[in-house]
């Protein structure tokens, strides 16, 4: 049992039985409880803290109503899951979340049973949910209620309006609850944010809706025919009202809100008469992120993930850089995007999403015009850059790299195919720590490498990456692939004058006659660290900066291959068609007998824990390269 503030109501709930015995008047309370312990656990357990704190009341709404895990309940992404979690058998292990060995930030199958499917990406759950609904329709079970949590930032994918087509025009009985708090990581963007916010400030539609449902006493059981007289009503009032038909409507799937999603008693309500319908249906509501604490509230950007900070007050735990400390590899980005920008009016930002996450957020605020956030669609931002570059433009499209898996095709077909100069930018490449499998960055450099036309950079530190975007800048005829690691950088003083980068060129930074090693990218740190580590022991270890994946520096492979009879290779990438096995491909292409030894991420899914300890856990860190060595000079 934990320390953290349970309160006594919350102390007995250890399933959503326990919550189906409570009287709906207690319910307020218990959201109280679960929210104000939430907050004690995040405190000093950092995790996604505003969107959680916002859906407090639709999760004990959703368990007090329907029968899960016999109804089946996905959320989107997952972020916003955590009461869900406290809520389902894990509450005493709340404090263990995305720790090595504890609970996942994410809803995760393994994990248990009420996590019906794991999530993690955006914009899936509608589809999961469907595929759920017909399987059981199929068994003749079209009884268990399937449902999906989708925020209205993840509405935006066109995952989801590929789902929803698809859900239009069958008769499963299938849920969506659209969870609309204005907002996802950043504001959202795009027309459809606006058409939400066109029904929801309608007065005249919600006035007129109110006054129809309470005329009707309340009771939405004439919503079971599609064509009763309160959803034509309804449909009209829509339509009358904000100027346009609804939208899901139009896909046949019945709507119904947008209603209070904070208010525990109306979502009881409200979800106790939706139970009664069958067929798709949505229920739109609307929430406020950050709910229940007042700085999160007020700025739910900040508080997506705040870090340490005060439960009482709220005041968050400085994260900043310390006067004299490197700052972050997204930073160095941001700040050189802008600087590149402003000598050079070709340049263009595109994101999805991820305006402050990938700090494009600098240069919004300095050329808005020239800055796309095109919302939770990485399809369409490298298609959108592609389009960018073929007209002339410099696109700096930046995209997590474990999101980048979503735009594979865009990547080929759109822009290596045709050699269009787009500059996209991987952040988060590597290992990422505490959001674990679904977020790691660990396939970009082989699922990357196999692409013709691409050239692939990795810079070991903040100065490769401010000159790489340099170099980029002053005019390339090739798409070009930047990826760099999430968290701090290396280099205090890393604002230095430009210089070019010549590409497919690495370099030797260690010299050394006993053993080589070629890193790429920032994990070549801990190659350095650890040959200073054996110079103590008499142990001389060479270092190659290699740089790029693709062109390869040849010259500095022909240079080891007959300089050394002993090789490692450290990436942080996944060990299968990475950087390391393109130096075994050469060299057995050459026909050499050199002992070559792959360091990367064996092939399986790496979970969440600290940097640190996963990159020991994987066998890429320091420690794990000095043995590495001295077990290969020992044969």
């Amino acid at each position: 049992m934990n320390s953290y503030n349970q309160g006594d109501l919350l102390k007995g709930i250890n399933s959503p039985e326990d919550i189906k015995k409570l009287s709906k008047e207690e319910l307020p309370l218990l959201c109280k409880q679960v929210r104000d312990y939430i907050i004690s656990v995040l405190a000093e357990n950092p995790g996604h803290l505003a969107s959680s704190l916002g859906t407090v009341e639709l999760t004990v709404a959703l368990h007090y109503v329907f029968d899960v895990p016999n109804d089946t309940l996905i959320w989107d992404v997952g972020h916003q899951a955590y009461s869900h979690k406290v809520l389902t058998q894990r509450k005493d292990r709340f404090s263990s979340i995305r720790k090595l060995g504890g609970l996942s930030g994410f809803p995760k199958i393994e994990e248990s049973e009420y996590d019906c499917f794991g999530t993690g990406h955006s914009s899936t759950s509608i589809s999961a949910s469907l595929g759920m609904a017909i399987a059981d329709k199929l068994k003749g079970n079209n009884k268990n209620v399937h449902i999906s949590v989708i925020g209205d930032g993840s509405m935006t994918g066109g995952m989801a309006f590929e789902a929803l087509n698809h859900s239009g025009a069958t008769d499963v009985n299938q849920l969506v609850i659209l969870n609309d708090n204005g907002i996802s990581i950043d504001k959202k963007v795009g027309a459809l944010g606006e058409y939400f916010t066109l029904i929801t400030t309608s007065a005249t539609y919600n006035r007129v809706k109110n006054k129809i449902w309470n005329m009707m006493g309340g009771n939405t059981s004439s919503y079971r025919k599609p064509k009763s007289i309160f959803s034509w009503l309804l449909f009209a009032l829509k339509s009358m009202f904000s100027g346009k038909s609804n939208f899901f409507e139009a896909l046949k799937i019945r709507y119904f809100g947008p209603i209070k999603g904070n208010d525990v008693l109306v979502l009881v309500k409200t979800l106790e008469d939706l139970k009664k319908i069958k067929g798709p249906r949505i229920l739109h509501i609307i929430t406020k992120k950050g709910k229940g604490l007042k700085e999160a509230e007020e700025n739910p950007i900040t508080y997506h993930a705040p870090g340490i900070f005060n439960p009482t007050t709220g005041q968050r735990e400085s994260s900043d850089s310390a006067e004299g400390s490197p700052i972050k590899f997204q930073d160095v980005f941001g700040e050189t995007l802008v600087e590149l920008a402003k000598i050079n009016s070709k340049i263009v930002g595109v994101t999805p999403a991820m305006l402050s996450g990938c700090s494009m957020n600098c240069l919004i605020k300095e050329f808005p015009e020239r800055t796309f956030d095109v919302g939770i669609a990485e399809q369409h931002a490298l298609t959108f850059s592609a389009g960018m570059a073929a007209n002339g433009y410099i696109p700096f499209c930046n995209v997590y790299s474990s999101f980048m898996q979503r735009a594979y095709d865009q990547i080929i077909h759109d822009i290596a195919l045709q050699k269009l100069p787009v500059i996209m930018c991987l952040d988060r490449a590597g290992l990422v720590g505490e959001d674990g499998a679904t977020h790691h960055g660990v396939f970009d450099l082989s699922f990357m490498r196999i692409i013709p036309n691409l050239t692939i950079f990795a810079p070991l530190n903040e100065i490769e990456l401010r000159n790489i975007m340099f170099t980029a800048q002053k005019g390339i005829n090739f798409p070009l692939v930047i990826r760099y690691p999430r968290g701090k950088g290396y280099i205090v003083n890393w604002r230095q004058e430009f210089q070019t980068i010549e590409i497919g060129k690495g370099e030797k930074i260690r010299d050394g006659k006993d053993i080589a090693v070629l890193s790429l990218g920032a994990i070549g740190n801990n190659a350095i660290k650890a040959a200073q580590e054996l110079e103590k022991e008499g142990v001389e270890v060479a270092i190659y900066n290699m740089r790029f994946l693709k062109p390869m520096d040849n010259s500095i492979l022909e240079e080891v291959l007959n300089k050394y009879e002993n090789i490692i290779t450290i990436e942080d990438g996944v060990e299968i068609g990475g950087f390391g096995s393109a130096v075994i491909e050469y060299a057995c292409n050459k026909g050499s007998k050199n002992n070559i030894y792959r360091m990367a991420i064996e092939d399986r899914f790496i979970e969440h824990g600290s940097l640190s300890e996963l990159q020991k856990l994987c066998k890429i860190d320091s420690h794990s390269l000095v043995l590495k060595v001295k077990e290969i000079l020992s044969k």
